[in-house]
């Protein structure tokens, strides 16, 4: 799978999440061994999960960054593995800044670039992927994770990030990634408070109208937990799919979680629903 989904008759896909860090938000530390990590994406696939997007540098508030070689050493092997195992039609994405990451994934087998910094933290990242041909995501984040959460401002966040990603788009075409091997993030709880987050979310129509497919991350995230009172992360599964039923309707296209079951069904519902709309 290595196009990006498009057109208003395109089923949504899932992206589970396999983070292979010890610091991760809300499973830092589980899928640490290659054995594990590959299992945890089996099982993903089996609940329904289009793509596994791997990653080995935490970008939870506050995370300090995760030099190339130690990412390098902690994806490719689980990389390596996944690609023996599984079907081509399931995609296997990169979490990453860094071209040299990213690079040596697209080696060992990954499909897709999903990029926090939509390509300005490494600038050789965009012709890296027209270079190869595949899909990238380019994410919204005001700051670094260290620091991203103090204090975050907007004078209008909806406005503010869709102008950002159509930027991106403009930089990622002037360096020759097509325009269907786009993707745009919002980048939920990526330097925003609650209010900006539930803002975004209720603006996900205007980001759809950029062009390029939507990618959605809420899983699991803070602002969830802050909604629902409930401190364990790992419980805020029906929360999840709240915003994944309101983001297919929409128009979002891909959705990045951590618990792959619940939200394919509240996606393929959504899905169903917003086939009635004609």
């Amino acid at each position: 799978m290595n196009s990006t989904p498009s057109g208003h008759d395109t089923p949504p896909l899932i992206m589970g999440i396999l983070n292979v860090t010890p610091d991760s938000f809300s499973d830092g530390g589980r899928y640490s061994e290659t054995a594990v990590a590959v299992e945890h994406a089996l099982a993903m696939i089996d609940e329904g999960a289009d793509i596994i997007d791997i990653g080995g540098e935490s970008t939870r508030p506050g995370s300090q960054p995760v030099p190339a070689p130690e990412q390098e050493r902690r994806v490719i092997p689980v990389i390596l593995r996944l690609r023996e195992c599984v079907p081509r039609s399931t995609a296997i994405s990169i979490d990453t800044t860094s071209a040299r990451v990213a690079e040596a994934a697209l080696d060992a087998g990954a499909d897709w670039i999903n990029d926090t910094s939509a390509g300005r933290d490494d600038p050789a990242m965009l012709a890296l992927a027209a270079e190869r041909a595949v899909p990238i995501v380019l994410m919204h984040r005001q700051g670094t994770p260290e620091a991203m959460q103090q204090d975050p401002r907007y004078a209008d966040v909806v406005a503010e990030v869709r102008d950002f990603l159509a930027e991106r788009i403009d930089a990622a075409l002037a360096a020759g990634v097509m325009t269907d091997k786009i993707l745009t993030d919002p980048g939920i709880g990526f330097g925003k408070t609650l209010e900006h987050n539930l803002t975004l979310m209720g603006g996900l129509d205007e980001l759809v109208r950029l062009g390029p497919a939507v990618l959605l991350g809420t899983s699991r995230k803070r602002f969830l937990s802050t909604i629902c009172r409930e401190p364990d992360l790992t419980a805020l599964m029906p929360a999840t799919c709240a915003t994944t039923t309101i983001g297919v309707l929409a128009g979002v296209k891909v959705f990045r979680v951590h618990d792959v079951a619940g939200n394919r069904q509240a996606a393929d519902v959504a899905w169903a629903i917003r086939g009635t709309r004609g």
